[in-house]
Parts: C-alpha cells; structure tokens; sequence
C-alpha cells in the first residue's frame, strides 16, 4: 500500500489530506484545515498530527506562468523537446527575461481545430522561488510539486462526450478547461476567496471566523425567499467576487470553439450553500454542480462536504501516488528516492586468516638460528621481507603525505563554502530588498489603476442612469409604474415596477430586452397584493 501526504498551501491557509492506495482502493485516511502564522511550525504540527515523517508529500506550485504554443505533430519524440524549448526561448525574448530563471515542465493535448498540431501547454516558475519552496521542506520527504490547475482533476471522472470546466475558487481562481477527458487549458484569475475572506476579516477581526462564516453563508436565487437584513451582511462581501468569476466563465464559454455543458466547483468558494444553483442561473444552458471525489461513497454518516473544502489536497496527494499527468512534477528526483535501501558490505571475512598467517610469520622469525649459514631459499625469503617492510614504510609516508594534503584541500574548501554562504545570504538580502521596492511600486500603481478606474467607471455611471431613465420613459406601458430603480452594483441595476396587469408588466420586460435598455435581463414572477402585481426586474447596463 503507497501513501501521500498532500499539501495545498496559502497565504494563511493550509488544506491537508493523507491518502493511501491499494490496487484500485483510495482512501482518505486524514484531512483538515489549518490556519497559520508560522508557516515551518504549521507544516510540523500537520506531520505530527498525521504521522507522516516519512510519508512522501505532494505540494502545490505558485504564482506558475502559462504559455500555449503549437507543435506540428509530426515532430518526432526526439525534436519535440527541442522545439517547445525553442517556443519558449522566443517567449523570453520578446518578454527580456532570461530562460535560464526558470524551471520549466509541460503538456500535451490535441488541437480539436488543426488536426495536424498539438497543442502545447507550457508552465514555468521561477528557480529562486521553487528553491526557498523546497528548502522549507528540507526535513520531510518532499517528493511532488505540482501545479494545483493540473492535478485538481484527479478527483473525479470525466465523461468523454462532456466538455466541462473546473472552477477552482481558492485564494485565486483557476479555470481548468477539460476537452475530451483532456486538459485543454487554464485561465487564472486575480478573484477569488482571498478577496471575500479579507473583507469579511476586517468586519470579523478574525481570519479563521472568516472562514467560516463564508462556509455558513447561503447564496439565496430569484426563485428563493426574500433576503433578510442579516442575510446581506456578509452577502454584500460575497457577490461581487462570485459576480467577477460568472463574468470570466461567461467569457469562456462564449469563446470555446467547443461546446462546454457543464461546471464543477471546488475550493473554498464550493462551500458556499447554493453556490451552484446561483451559477446555473446565470450560465444559461449550463449545468453546474460541486466537484466532488468519485471514490468517496455517499452515506448518511459522511459528509460530502468536509471532503468537498480539501479536494485541492487530496487531488495533490493523489499526483503523488503516480495518478493522473505524469511529467509535471517541478521536484527533482533525487538518489534517495530512486534507492530505497543500500546493500550492506561486510567486512573482515577474512582477518582471522590473515591474523593466523602474521603469527605463524613471526614465530618462524623467531626461531631463526643466525649462526647457520643461509640458504639460497631463506637468502630470497629474506630480501622479499626487507623488501615488503621497505614498501610498508614508504606507502605509510606517501599515504600520510596524501591525507595532510587532503585534509588541508578540506580545510580550504569548507573556508571557501562558508565565504559563498555568506555572499549569498548577502544576495538573498538584497534580492529581498529589490523585491520589497517592486512590491512596494506596484502597489502604488496599482492603487493609481484602481483610482483611474473608479473615476471613469463613475463618470461612466453618471452619464449612464440618465440614459436609462431617458429610454424608458418612451417605452414605459400606460398601466406600468416604476416604484424603484437602484445601481446594485457596478452596471447592475434592479427595477421595481408595479401594474394590475401582467400582461403590461410583461411588455415592460420584453421592450427592456429588446431595446437594449439593459442586457443580461431577468424578471421575477411577480407577487400580487391587493390586485397590484409587483415584480422586479434586473440587468447590466450596456
């Protein structure tokens, strides 16, 4: 039986999962959540509440680069390598950067649109970066480091006539495009829970809570009971990051050459109640579901859900246990993992032999009568071991000779280690500060781009409520009263209107869609007191 310790890690979050396989047996032998501060003493505290000291450990790679190059397929075995590095070198160039930075792995899938290429998705990251990754884990077992958008889909089977996305909301979003059973491509995004957990952290004081308000939270639809005011407490930090992501999915879907008809949620963001039924409403045409482990058995005594909030660890650990794409694993193999154990030498079989042979020597030296002449045996005898006792004394001088060189070469060696120890630590630290500068730059700008943005998108929506209000005084129905028109967020605007008719309410929407008044437009069924009908209708802004 193989075991795996698998390990997604973020920036306060580390989500853990043991597995181990038999055959075609999995089980989940232990899983959890883990909240730090410390990141070396939370990765001890999960290898000591899991028993894993030995236990190999799969990790997941960040802040990965991903590029697409096409291949001709009749490359043969042999010149594939060489014409993606190709493809990549002239990536590099174009960007300045230096390929040699980067430790670089890659994936082969088919091109559904040219027959006669293969496409070829190319991951880099820097080796400065995996180098401090792989020296936390210095004292464990650390055998995998793969990216998290290549190993999510070890969790479950993929129908082959079924294109589907895996929409993993962790601390960023990664939409993982599968394309006849195979991973076609990855679109990463900036949202994601991080976003909701840092605003619910500043109401909450309090990471952990965070978290687990957002797993209490439930995403009410418009076929659902009205909100409460406690409902939109937490929801007004939720909506518009899951808003952003239904956004890029749409654009993905739109743009797919090929057909996608279903969603899978996994992450942090899966453990949102309701969650898929909110995407489903908004994807038309597109079933949604929670990405769940298809060697999990459902029962009243398990929750799906507590296995569901690790899917990223487990499907880690299972790239571990050799599941899945092979070749994309950013550890190198190292001598002791190819040997699992080293033959031992014995030595000595021999001595008592030799023991015996030294003493019959020295007893028949000892019983030499010098007063009788020598022979021409004893002669020759006599000058082999003058001889052999003249080499000893030599070999021992050349020998001691040898060793005092050789431990002087150590001597200098380990002074000339220490010396670039030093110099590096004096890099790293400057490396540090560069880094710090940059942050510290591109935050500023960044804040610049947000400001500007939020300037224009203001100037924008000021210009845009008149328009709206303008455009539907000419198609508002005789019988149709509109009680309330508010800018929910960004372009969504939510229309309440009032009539005795449904019939006119009805024209009122369908003029809305038409004109192109507002896009993405949706309407309730309407609720009738005292013969007035009331619905709401909302939309985007164009």
């Amino acid at each position: 039986m193989s075991t795996c310790l698998g390990l997604y890690i973020e920036d306060n979050i580390i989500k853990y999962a043991k597995v181990s396989k038999e055959r075609e047996q999995i089980k989940v032998e232990s899983y959890g959540v883990k909240f730090y501060d410390n990141l070396e003493q939370a990765i001890k505290q999960i290898v000591e509440e899991t028993y894993s000291y030995k236990t190999p450990i799969s990790i997941n790679l960040s802040d990965e680069i991903y590029n697409y190059f096409q291949i001709f397929a009749l490359l043969s075995k042999k010149d594939l390598p060489k014409a993606i590095k190709t493809e990549f070198e002239s990536y590099c160039s174009e960007k300045n950067y230096n390929p040699n930075v980067f430790e670089t792995r890659y994936a082969l899938t088919p091109n559904t649109q040219d027959k006669d290429k293969i496409k070829v998705i190319h991951i880099s990251e820097n080796k400065i970066e995996l180098n401090k990754k792989i020296q936390k884990f210095s004292s464990y077992n650390l055998r995998n480091i793969i990216p998290i958008s290549m190993s999510i889909s070890n969790i479950s089977k993929f129908d082959e006539r079924e294109n589907s996305l895996i929409v993993n909301i962790e601390e960023k979003t990664i939409i993982t495009t599968i394309i006849n059973q195979n991973i076609y491509d990855i679109k990463l995004l900036d949202n994601g829970s991080q976003d909701i957990l840092d605003k619910i952290n500043i109401k909450e004081n309090s990471y952990q809570k965070a978290y687990q308000i957002c797993k209490e939270t439930t995403i009410y639809t418009s076929e659902g009971r009205d909100l409460l005011d406690g409902d939109t407490f937490y929801l007004e930090d939720i909506m518009p990051t899951l808003y952003d992501i239904l956004g890029q999915i749409r654009k993905i879907i739109n743009e797919s050459v090929d057909k996608i008809e279903k969603i899978y949620i996994t992450g942090t963001g899966a453990l949102i109640n309701n969650i898929d039924l909110y995407f489903e409403e908004y994807l038309e045409n597109v079933r949604c579901e929670i990405l769940k482990p298809n060697f999990i058995k459902i029962s009243p005594e398990i929750n799906i859900k507590d296995y569901v909030e690790v899917n990223s660890a487990i499907s880690l650990a299972l790239s571990g246990l050799n599941q899945g794409i092979t070749g994309i694993n950013f550890k190198h193999t190292s001598l002791k993992d190819k040997i699992s154990e080293i033959a031992k030498i014995e030595i000595g079989s021999g001595k008592k032999g030799k023991e015996n042979k030294n003493s019959k020597l020295k007893s028949n030296i000892l019983t030499m009568d010098f007063n009788i002449p020598l022979d021409g045996i004893e002669k020759a005898l006599l000058r082999t071991a003058f001889g052999a006792i003249i080499l000893f004394f030599v070999y021992c001088g050349f020998a001691g000779l040898i060793k005092n060189q050789i431990n002087n070469k150590d001597i200098q060696a380990g002074e000339s280690i220490e010396q670039t120890n030093s110099q590096m630590l004096l890099i790293d630290k400057d490396i540090q500060e560069v880094q710090n500068k940059t942050n510290e730059y591109t935050t500023k700008i960044n804040n610049l781009k947000a400001i500007n943005e939020k300037l224009e998108e203001n100037n924008r929506l000021k210009k845009s409520i008149p328009i709206l209000l303008n455009k539907l005084m000419y198609i508002m129905p005789d019988e149709v009263q509109v009680t309330s028109i508010q800018n929910t967020t960004n372009t969504h605007v939510e229309i309440q209107a009032q009539s005795r008719s449904y019939a006119q309410l009805g024209y009122l929407t369908t003029n809305i869609k038409v004109s192109g008044v507002l896009l993405n437009v949706i309407s309730t069924a309407g609720q009738q007191d005292n013969g007035i009908i009331t619905i709401k209708i909302e939309g985007d802004l164009p």
